[in-house]
């Protein structure tokens, strides 16, 4: 076969995976209604356990089936993304517009810190509950609005991006960056939405990461900053994550694309580069947590996540490309896809692993639904670009 045959067959696989088990497992499993939300974890029986409710995954699993829905899933969707929404108004909203950090599984805010990264992913929640929903297009237009709004006014960067609160803790992160400039990306063309607002957010964050967060002298992009963005001092600063480079690059090329950026693209090809190059373990085949800047190994553990993160800057860039540049990039499509399949490979079909080992043996946990977002995001890029690439054969 072909590269691209056999990535039509992975993408078909993995789509049936998704709609005849992942889905209505989590949809069964996974969400137990508006009083308490979606779960943290479904254990390797397919039961959930009550572990704590991050406010992150709340979202993320709005996103999840309004998504599905949207892109042709049959099942309870649309129960589950509104009614997961309204779960996570009623735990974790605060009386000041934001939103906490952590409930219990019984559905109590334990903890009502804000952090810019939960708050991405309401963004993102709205923009593609909007797409899914057309009905509730300007409540969520409105909702997103109102919650920018709070966010500049309580954490705003004086010279771009945002403070982790107020007053700011430190480090401050690239990391939750990277998740409002997706969701930006997102907002800007979602039909209803303030075109204007969400651009110009999603232009200053591209700037910020090019300028600020991939260092100017080896492409790589760090994690960790100080109140100029600068890199934070210590070992801290010198964190590189070969996910984050493969998932930035994803997002920089879209921009890039988008804006007619060819900056932004160079820049993602050399994140995309350092990640294959020093992030994807020899001997397993699987992209790694943590390096360091002169690219050392910190942290060999794989988690599932970089996967997803690897296929889908690797299928962008070769929907970009012609000729040996195409089947290159196709190739490295190919090995992130046969990582993937590993994490997918659990005893009941529909979960996942989390953390793979240096030896290449799994950890023994429940599957976190917050990697759910990281699947499904994959899984639908897989598809679009290579239904683009059918468009427009090398």
């Amino acid at each position: 076969m072909t590269t691209v045959t056999a990535l039509q067959a992975v993408s078909e696989r993995l789509t049936t995976w998704l709609f005849e088990a992942a889905l209505p497992l989590w949809r069964e499993r996974g969400f137990t209604g508006p009083e308490t939300g979606f779960v943290e974890t479904i254990d390797m029986k397919g039961q959930p356990t009550d572990a704590h409710h991050r406010a992150r995954v709340q979202p993320r699993q709005v996103y999840c089936f309004a998504e599905a829905g949207h892109r042709g899933w049959t099942g309870d969707w649309r129960s589950a993304a509104e009614q997961g929404l309204e779960g996570f108004d009623r735990v974790f909203a605060r009386p000041d517009g934001l939103f906490g950090a952590l409930a219990d599984a019984k559905g109590t805010l334990i903890d009502d810190r804000f952090d810019l990264y939960n708050h991405a992913f309401a963004f993102l929640a709205f923009s593609h509950l909007a797409d899914a929903l057309p009905h509730r297009r300007d409540e969520m237009a409105e909702r997103s609005r109102m919650l920018l709004s709070h966010i500049e006014a309580r954490c705003r960067h004086p010279e771009a991006g945002f403070h982790e609160d107020n007053p700011p803790r430190f480090p401050l992160g690239s990391n939750p960056h990277m998740h409002l400039f997706e969701a930006a990306l997102s907002s800007e063309a979602t039909e209803g939405f303030d075109k204007v607002t969400w651009a110009n957010l999603t232009d200053e964050i591209a700037d910020l990461c090019l300028t600020r967060f991939i260092d100017a002298e080896s492409g790589a992009l760090r994690e960790f900053f100080d109140a100029d963005w600068a890199p934070f001092e210590g070992e801290k600063g010198r964190v590189v994550e070969p996910g984050h480079q493969f998932e930035w690059a994803w997002l920089l090329t879209r921009y890039g694309e988008r804006r007619g950026r060819a900056d932004a693209i160079a820049a993602a090809r050399r994140l995309f580069d350092i990640a294959v190059g020093h992030g994807v373990c020899p001997q397993r085949d699987v992209a790694i947590m943590t390096l360091d800047d002169r690219f050392a190994v910190i942290d060999p553990i794989a988690r599932l996540w970089p996967q997803t993160e690897w296929l889908k800057a690797a299928i962008r860039f070769a929907s970009m490309a012609q000729g040996e540049e195409r089947a290159h990039y196709l190739a490295s499509a190919e090995r992130a896809a046969a990582a993937l399949d590993r994490f997918l490979a659990t005893p009941i079909s529909g979960l996942w692993f989390d953390k793979m080992r240096p030896d290449g043996s799994f950890v023994d946990e429940a599957a976190p639904a917050s990697t759910f977002y990281h699947i499904v995001c994959c899984i639908f890029e897989l598809r679009d670009c290579l239904e683009r690439m059918e468009k427009d054969p090398a």
